[in-house]
């Protein structure tokens, strides 16, 4: 088994942990006006943001494969997320919602946005697609979101983007140019790629669709909140030490059978169905990694159509 080196070690690391204090970061701003304004208000904030969070992310992720210097996108990414902060700020101090908090989620929506598709594509490059550091990077948001909606509170969020900004600069260090996306010839035919992405995605849609129906059915409160934020997260990087020691066919056959069992054991507790929220997520760095190897030298575009897939996959399951 290959060894990663320090280097992608410390990369993915970094780019981690800066995945978690973003979506907890995200999810702080936006609890914290929820916490003070009328539902009715908050609800489209909330469409607002991950739309852009998520649907914008094919843009910018193709965005991140043409540019030779990734650090200005992180950069700008950690600019509009300083400025959501300060634009929550504004809107509870002088209670301006009506006006303000579309900004704050413009503003949270792009950064977020510009953050996935820069670590996505860091991650892949700089550990030359490993399965391991995939799970990990895509493993923290989870928990981040989790952490965000149990302990939102100002001191939290400035923590959050204090450290945010910190690690920033320490990741600049790891920035190297990439090589041109149009330099890259696929070995795979057109035809097979756009069917591979189309399948890809599908499998996202189902996974998000899956998860979200295993989720729902859990208890809600803010231990079982975080519970689940730590076993989507498990999940995750379970799945990239899985597939590199299993394989991906064998990997993907025991999650499957896995999620069969939880599926005919679904009313019988609340383990059955973290067994199952833990397994669908296994399989999150397998679909990854199987789109950066058809799209090579376009791992944002990849990264980003793989994000976009996740939100019709709530959509079916919240209108179900």
């Amino acid at each position: 088994m290959r060894v990663l080196t320090i280097y992608q070690m410390k990369l993915t690391g970094i780019c981690s942990a800066m995945h978690l204090l973003v979506d907890g970061t995200c999810v702080c701003c936006l609890y914290l006006m929820a916490s003070s304004f009328p539902a009715t208000q908050i609800i489209g904030i909330f469409i607002t943001y991950n739309v852009l969070a998520f649907m914008t992310q094919p843009f910018t992720g193709m965005w991140a494969d043409r540019l030779e210097r990734k650090h200005w996108m992180l950069l700008a990414s950690i600019l509009l997320l300083t400025l959501a902060v300060l634009a929550t700020s504004v809107v509870m101090a002088m209670k301006c919602q009506a006006a303000g908090m579309p900004v704050v989620a413009v503003l949270l929506g792009a950064g977020n946005s510009l953050f996935h598709v820069w670590g996505g594509k860091q991650v892949a490059v700089g550990t030359d697609n490993d399965i391991r550091a995939l799970g990990m990077f895509v493993s923290t948001g989870a928990f981040g979101l989790a952490l965000g909606m149990v302990f939102f509170s100002w001191p939290l969020l400035y923590l959050f983007l204090l450290t945010l900004c910190l690690l920033s600069v320490a990741s600049l260090h790891y920035d190297k140019p990439a090589t041109s996306a149009g330099t890259i010839t696929s070995r795979f035919s057109a035809s097979f790629v756009l069917l591979s992405v189309v399948v890809l995605m599908t499998v996202v849609v189902m996974r998000s669709y899956i998860g979200e129906t295993f989720s729902s059915g859990l208890p809600k409160s803010n231990t079982m909140v975080l519970v689940i934020g730590a076993s989507s997260m498990m999940g995750k990087m379970a799945g990239g030490w899985m597939a590199r020691w299993m394989g991906i066919v064998r990997t993907v056959t025991f999650v499957l059978l896995l999620l069969a069992v939880c599926l005919f054991f679904r009313n019988h507790g609340t383990l059955v169905l973290l067994a199952a929220l833990f397994a669908v997520n296994c399989t999150m760095p397998v679909t990854l990694y199987l789109a950066n190897v058809v799209l090579p030298g376009k791992e944002g575009l990849a990264f980003g159509l793989l994000a976009a897939a996740l939100i019709p996959g709530y959509l079916i399951a919240f209108c179900l």
